[in-house]
């Protein structure tokens, strides 16, 4: 498990300032495709105050999945970043989607 999490954490530490990616990719481009879910879990377990750049990863259909004020955090630190979200809420993944 702990290797799983240094390389889940090893690429999203790589996105870049003002991009997204999804669960899914980062889970596939760490070597464990079908794994997103346990991306989400990995990231849940990150501790206060982390500099890992977790805001930049959301859902394969360009959503937040995280509710509440952690949502708000969220949302916040990408529009910070200049990403804009639709008016339902989405991210452009075509847009601002990592092209790695």
């Amino acid at each position: 498990m702990e290797q799983f999490r240094t390389q889940i954490f090893a690429v999203i530490h790589q996105i870049p300032h003002g991009t997204v990616t999804t669960y899914g990719q980062i889970a596939k481009m760490a070597g464990y495709p079908g794994y997103a879910r346990h991306v989400g879990k990995a990231l849940s377990d990150l501790p206060k105050g982390s500099t890992l750049p977790w805001h930049r990863v959301i859902n394969g259909k360009g959503e937040i999945s995280l509710t509440g004020e952690r949502f708000s955090v969220q949302r916040a630190k990408l529009l910070e970043e200049g990403v804009v979200f639709t008016a339902s809420g989405k991210v452009s993944l075509r847009t601002y989607g990592w092209q790695v």
